[in-house]
């Protein structure tokens, strides 16, 4: 999705991280390590460390084309308490990069929360160690027999117990995992619900560390037979003994949940507030606490400062320890405007709306401020503004020279593209700009003179649908040390196939995507997983899809090479022993122009047939595998079609693109 922000025309201070979110939804987690966040990889999000801390973010779509976000920082029980004020600390820091709009929660580990735990498929795993805490890791190649007790009916809360029989209890799941078999241990009082999510745990355990080979056996308490796997169960531990009733410890004291308590919090000290709980009592340069019992919030005024934030935070953690409250005690933290319904519903009454129109209001300043550095006016910001299209950047034409749409300004362009190839970026050919493999990943920088001003710049990197996970990282990387040098100045994009926005479409004349890759990471996943190669080549079969009518969308996608692929309502070009423009009998005027351009741009100097849809000759059909019916209806294209503005925020741990309401 492309991103319109410049930091000079932002005009506002905003707490800056270092790594973009790649995926504007879903969840994303940073480990604390010497004291910064480090992203963790998708393979890694489900592995928690006790001698560590983590951070959480968790991205949905709200209403109007906005995000919702949740932040959790997980405290390990073996992490040192610095480290976890650093994760305290680093979490209002991340939501003032978002915005100051978060939901943020304190999980610690044992105690997580329900909508915390949902987050990982089946469940979170506990290890041993750390490395930011300077534990040592366990050796991968070395496996190590463990017992984990297994709970819960709706999300799974795996916890390792100690590899001994008197671990075990009647009332409990329990998960043996040795280097052959993996053992399910149900305690004769166990409930279903939590034998179910046992095997479900079971099965990733056998997938991930087992590789799928390993053998699975279900005990039951009670079954004592020494011919089974209950008797190689039982031989694990020593022998067959009596084991004993679940033991109550503190991983089982709850707190209920209370009418709640307001307090202040004023340079640290928490003060009871005697008034009934009232929302006009809630002033946006203040800090309150409400005590709930089983949850604690604190609610920060939307204008009091990131600093304070983080100091009323620790006053919370110190409220709790100081009113001897259980671990379980959870504290959440919320900004006003942003409250959940479980703090909301503690007040006598909530009038309905919400300040948080007040983004709103930015986001047209910011768009009006971001016009008028252009040398445009703020038209557009308000409602019934016309399309993306009249705001669309400069626009290529041949010559060197651009055109900003609706800004009448001629200027000078400078045109780069860089392919993703192991750790490099490799240059891509002037003749070849335009053509995107969905196996590769792509930097393109866009610059350009407006006047007398300096250079201006667009910079995007493209993922390939089908590119590898490590060419996306090293693009981000790439790009994100470009934006560097150029010390920040940059539009910065994020472009996924699919989902490009006119925009950036309209640098190109034309732009193609093509089937495969040419990347060396691409190149190597084909081979090792013994793949079709159907990567586009010059002398092959291909079909491509002219469904755009202009600038904005002219994107041309390679789509498989058979009849059913067409339609009446677009033109294709078909490359086989001879090069054809197909117009379907619905196609417009520019769609059969554009693939007059394609067909040059592709192979040029070759001569071009044409074939009207119902003249086509025996020898069109047959690299397509016979004619077959196809359909006549016109496909809907899945374009951005409205301004998006982000707040980009860079720094020493995270990269957050946060959407404005426009």
């Amino acid at each position: 999705m492309l991103v319109l922000v410049r930091e000079r025309a932002l005009k506002r201070e905003i707490v800056e991280f270092g790594v973009n979110l790649i995926n504007p939804r879903g969840t994303e987690i940073w480990r604390i390590e010497d004291f910064q966040p480090v992203p963790l990889p998708k393979s890694e999000h489900s592995k928690f460390y006790m001698g560590d801390s983590y951070i959480v973010l968790q991205t949905s779509a709200g209403k109007g084309g906005s995000y919702l976000y949740d932040i959790h920082f997980w405290i390990g029980k073996d992490t040192s308490q610095d480290e976890a004020g650093t994760a305290a600390i680093k979490t209002v820091e991340l939501d003032a990069a978002l915005g100051g709009r978060a939901v943020q929660q304190r999980e610690l580990q044992g105690y997580e929360s329900d909508k915390f735990l949902s987050y990982f498929k089946p469940c979170i795993i506990p290890l041993e160690g750390g490395v930011a805490s300077g534990f040592k890791k366990v050796e991968e190649e070395v496996f190590e027999t463990r017992l984990y007790v297994c709970r819960g009916k709706r999300v799974v809360r795996l916890k390792q117990v100690p590899f001994a029989r008197s671990s075990l209890n009647h009332d409990d799941v329990f998960i043996l995992d040795t280097k052959d078999k993996i053992y399910q241990f149900n305690g004769a009082n166990s409930n279903i619900q939590e034998r179910a999510k046992a095997l479900e745990v079971i099965q990733f355990f056998k997938e991930t560390y087992h590789e799928g080979t390993c053998q699975v056996a279900i005990i039951e308490d009670g079954n004592l037979q020494a011919e089974t796997d209950s008797g190689d169960f039982w031989v694990i531990f020593g022998g067959f003994a009596p084991i004993g009733k679940k033991a109550a410890s503190e991983d089982d004291v709850t707190l209920d949940t209370t009418p709640g308590k307001l307090y202040s919090i004023t340079d640290g000290k928490v003060t009871i507030v005697e008034d009934t709980l009232s929302k006009s009592t809630l002033e946006n340069n203040k800090f309150f606490l409400l005590d709930c019992g089983a949850e604690v919030f604190v609610w920060a005024g939307r204008v009091t400062q990131v600093e304070d934030r983080k100091a009323a935070g620790q006053a919370a953690e110190e409220f709790i320890t100081n009113q001897n409250r259980p671990k379980s005690t959870r504290i959440t933290r919320v900004i006003q405007g942003y409250e959940p319904h479980s703090f909301k519903s503690n007040f006598d009454s909530w009038p309905t709306g919400s300040v948080a129109s007040s983004g709103a209001e930015d986001g047209r300043g910011i768009v009006a401020a971001l016009l008028k550095q252009q040398g445009g006016g703020a038209k557009g910001v308000t409602k019934g503004a016309p399309t993306n299209e009249d705001f669309a950047p400069p626009l290529l034409e041949k010559g060197g020279k651009i055109e900003i749409k609706n800004l009448h300004k001629e200027c000078i362009l400078l045109f780069k593209v860089w392919r993703i190839n192991g750790s490099a970026k490799t240059p891509v050919p002037k003749e070849e700009i335009g053509k995107f493999y969905c196996g590769d990943c792509y930097i393109v920088l866009y610059t350009y003179h407006s006047g007398d001003k300096k250079e201006d710049y667009f910079l995007s990197s493209w993922m390939g649908r089908d590119s590898i996970e490590e060419d996306q990282l090293m693009a981000t990387r790439l790009a994100n040390t470009m934006l560097n040098s150029l010390k920040g100045r940059p539009v910065q994009g994020r472009i996924f196939q699919g989902k490009e926005p006119a925009q950036f479409i309209a640098i190109f004349q034309p732009m193609v995507v093509l089937k495969g890759g040419i990347s060396s990471g691409y190149r190597k996943l084909v081979a090792d997983k013994g793949l079709n190669d159907d990567t586009y080549t010059a002398d092959g079969v291909a079909l491509l899809r002219i469904s755009g009518t202009s600038l904005h969308n002219n994107k041309i996608v390679q789509v498989d090479a058979v009849a059913t692929s067409l339609s009446s309502t677009d033109c294709f070009l078909l490359q086989s022993g001879s090069l054809y423009a197909w117009h379907g009998s619905q196609s417009t005027m520019e769609q059969q122009q554009l693939a007059t351009k394609v067909a040059e741009f592709l192979k040029p100097g070759v001569a071009l047939k044409y074939a009207k849809e119902g003249t086509e000759s025996s020898t069109f059909w047959h690299p397509l595998g016979g004619k077959q019916s196809y359909t006549s209806k016109k496909e809907s294209q899945e374009t951005v079609k409205d301004v998006h503005l982000y707040t980009f925020s860079f720094n020493k741990g995270f990269v957050f693109l946060n959407p404005m309401i426009i």
